[in-house]
């Protein structure tokens, strides 16, 4: 048997002519996330207003979003133009490393910015001493590092694996399902240490962040006054938004069943949360927040 040396990426196939369409389209989609996330970077360091925690953690996460998104969709693009594309056994490995700690430091800096609001609006009196300078560094450094901690085990056993029979994946980057069907060793070990992984770096951080909205929504209710209410809420429906629509798109793609069968259907889901959430996060963050339309306005001027 010979170990294979590349990988060809298969993308979405014959698109039958409609590929320089999308091409177009998925690159405006692309500038306009690494833009507007770069907007929403300078605007959070430029204004000493929102040199603030809640700011601090949003920068932390529009800076996330754009290594996020380079690492997957310039790949994708050329997929788009060329319906096979190589890619170095080295070079998958560091992509589909990347991508799987960013998706984990995501989730982090996900439940450290809930654990924020709900310190905000559930003890107030509080907020200023816990969330101090320090206390933001110490939780933003531990979500990077326990993020880019989190796939290195399974990087390593996943292409530890021999492939030995074809060399292409059938999707637009190098990720974990499509990778192991080309595995011609048994794959059980790195299958149950994705699961582990998953439900330590995923599934963890997301029920910290359920458990932290519970109270808030809990705490906001018995509020007696209406405008009260409103100006509670309005402090965390922002990323309220941006946590379901990042772990909604991505519980529709890993928890879809797998086969044959549902391959193209899954590339197009793939493209949720590595395409549309992106981009829609720097739109949700600006239209739906006063302080930074406000401190946008400054900019501009």
């Amino acid at each position: 048997m010979t170990q294979i040396s590349e990988f060809i990426l298969l993308g979405f196939g014959d698109l039958h002519g409609l590929q320089f369409l999308l091409f177009g389209l998925f690159l405006v989609i692309y500038v306009v996330t690494v833009i507007g996330n770069i907007v929403i970077l300078t605007v959070v360091s430029a204004d000493r207003s929102l040199h603030t925690p809640m700011y601090f953690f949003l920068g932390h996460f529009s800076f996330l979003e754009i290594g996020y998104t380079t690492t997957i969709e310039p790949m994708m693009l050329r997929t788009l133009l060329s319906a096979h594309v190589p890619i170095s056994f080295p070079g998958c490995a560091c992509q589909f490393y990347f991508f799987a700690a960013l998706v984990a430091t995501e989730c982090f800096f996900l439940a450290v910015m809930s654990y924020d609001r709900y310190i905000a609006i559930c003890n107030p009196l509080h907020y200023s001493s816990i969330m101090d300078y320090r206390g933001c560094l110490q939780l933003a450094g531990a979500s990077w590092v326990a993020g880019f901690l989190a796939p290195i085990l399974l990087m390593i056993l996943t292409f530890q694996l021999t492939f030995c029979t074809t060399n292409e994946i059938d999707h637009f980057f190098c990720d974990l399902k499509p990778i192991m069907k080309l595995a011609c060793t048994d794959t059980q070990v790195a299958e149950m240490t994705s699961f582990i992984c998953t439900s330590l770096f995923a599934l963890g951080p997301f029920m910290l962040t359920l458990a932290s909205y519970t109270h808030i929504i809990s705490t906001i209710l018995r509020i007696p006054s209406t405008t009260g209410k409103q100006r509670a809420f309005s402090t965390c429906s922002s990323h309220l938004i941006v946590v379901s629509l990042y772990y909604g798109t991505l519980g529709i793609v890993y928890g879809f069943p797998s086969g044959p069968q549902y391959e193209d259907l899954l590339k197009l889901l793939s493209l949720l949360y590595t395409v549309l959430t992106p981009a829609l996060n720097p739109i949700i963050y600006t239209l739906r927040n006063k302080d930074v339309k406000v401190a946008l306005g400054k900019l501009v001027k």
